[in-house]
C-alpha cells in the first residue's frame, strides 16, 4: 500500500468498500487545482480487516481522508480524537492527519445534508418534523445534526424496527425534549405531517430498484430529500405528483466542501466542485 501513496505533495484520499464508484476524487482534485495546491486526492479500496494497516500508513503518507460505507463506524477505534457530534452519531466521514501523526475524526454529513436541503428549496431544520426512511449508513449523523439544529420531531422508519428504536433511544438521552418515533416502512403515521422526508436507503442506486416505501405514504405537503444522487423511483413519484423534492448530489458537494476546509484551512471553491461533480456524473 505505501507504494501507492508515494507523492511529492500533500495527499488526501477517500476509502470504502467498494470505492470505484466514488465521485469524490473528481470533485476534490478540481478544488485543489483551482487553488493551485501541490496536492492530490485518490480513492483507496480498503476492506474492514485492513483498516488498522491503512490508518498506520495514513499517519505517514496522508494529510487527510474521507470515509464512505461501510467504514464510518468501523474507523472510530483507530482514531486518536473525534468530535462530540461524531461520537454521538457513532459516525466519522472526515479524518485529519495532524502534524504529529495523530488522527482526528469529524462528521460533515449533517452539514452537507442541511445545506443541500436548504439549497433545494426545503425547510430550515429548527422546529420541523422529519421522517427518515432507513436507519443505517448516514442516518445517525443526519438525525443527530437535525436534533442539534433544533428539529422538533424525528421519526425513523426501518425494515428492522429495533434498530430504529435504538437510535431513537440514543437521541432521547442527548435531547430529552425531542419527540422521537420508530416505526416500520409501512407505518403511515410516521409520514403524516412530516415537514421533511429523507430517503436514506441504498434503493435507487440501480435502475431496477423499487422504491423503499409505498410512495403513496408520502405527505403531499412534505419536502422529499433523497440522499442518492440519481433519479430514484421515489423522486420520480414526487415530481409527478407535485411534491417538492431534490436529490443527493448537493449533499455530496457540501459535505466534501466542508471536509476540504477542515483539512486545508481554505474556503472551498464550491462552484468549481459543483461543476466537476456534474461533469463526472455525465
Amino acid at each position: 500500500m505505501p507504494d501507492d501513496f508515494v507523492y511529492d505533495g500533500l495527499q488526501y484520499a477517500v476509502i470504502g468498500d467498494p470505492i470505484a464508484h466514488s465521485l469524490s476524487p473528481q470533485m476534490h482534485n478540481a478544488a485543489l487545482r483551482a487553488l493551485n495546491m501541490n496536492a492530490r486526492y485518490i480513492a483507496v479500496h480498503v476492506l474492514k480487516e485492513d483498516l488498522a494497516s491503512f490508518t498506520e500508513n495514513a499517519r505517514k503518507y496522508l494529510a487527510g481522508f474521507n470515509i464512505t460505507v461501510p467504514h464510518k463506524n468501523n474507523i472510530i477505534p483507530f482514531l486518536d480524537h473525534i468530535t462530540e457530534n461524531a461520537a454521538l452519531a457513532e459516525s466519522v466521514n472526515t479524518v485529519t492527519v495532524n502534524p504529529d501523526g495523530t488522527l482526528s475524526g469529524d462528521s460533515t454529513d449533517g452539514y452537507g445534508f442541511e445545506m443541500a436541503v436548504r439549497e433545494g428549496g426545503g425547510p430550515a431544520l429548527p422546529g420541523i418534523s422529519i421522517c427518515f426512511i432507513g436507519c443505517g449508513g448516514v442516518v445517525p449523523a443526519l438525525a443527530f445534526h437535525a436534533a442539534f439544529c433544533g428539529a422538533k420531531s424525528i421519526r425513523i422508519v426501518n425494515r428492522t424496527v429495533e434498530k430504529a428504536e435504538n437510535l431513537c433511544a440514543r437521541l432521547a438521552v442527548r435531547f430529552p425534549g425531542l419527540h422521537c418515533y420508530a416505526g416500520t416502512l409501512q407505518d403511515g403515521a410516521a409520514f403524516a405531517g412530516a415537514d421533511l422526508t429523507v430517503q436514506c436507503t441504498s434503493l435507487g442506486l440501480k435502475e431496477t430498484d423499487p422504491a423503499p416505501v409505498d410512495p403513496h405514504l408520502l405527505s403531499p405537503e412534505t419536502f422529499l430529500f433523497d440522499t442518492i444522487y440519481k433519479e430514484t423511483p421515489l423522486l420520480q413519484y414526487a415530481r409527478a405528483n407535485g411534491i417538492a423534492c431534490s436529490g443527493g448530489s448537493a449533499m455530496l458537494l457540501h459535505q466534501g466542501a466542508r471536509s476540504f476546509t477542515i483539512w486545508t484551512g481554505k474556503e472551498a471553491p464550491v462552484e468549481v466542485m459543483r461543476t466537476a461533480l456534474a461533469e463526472a456524473r455525465g
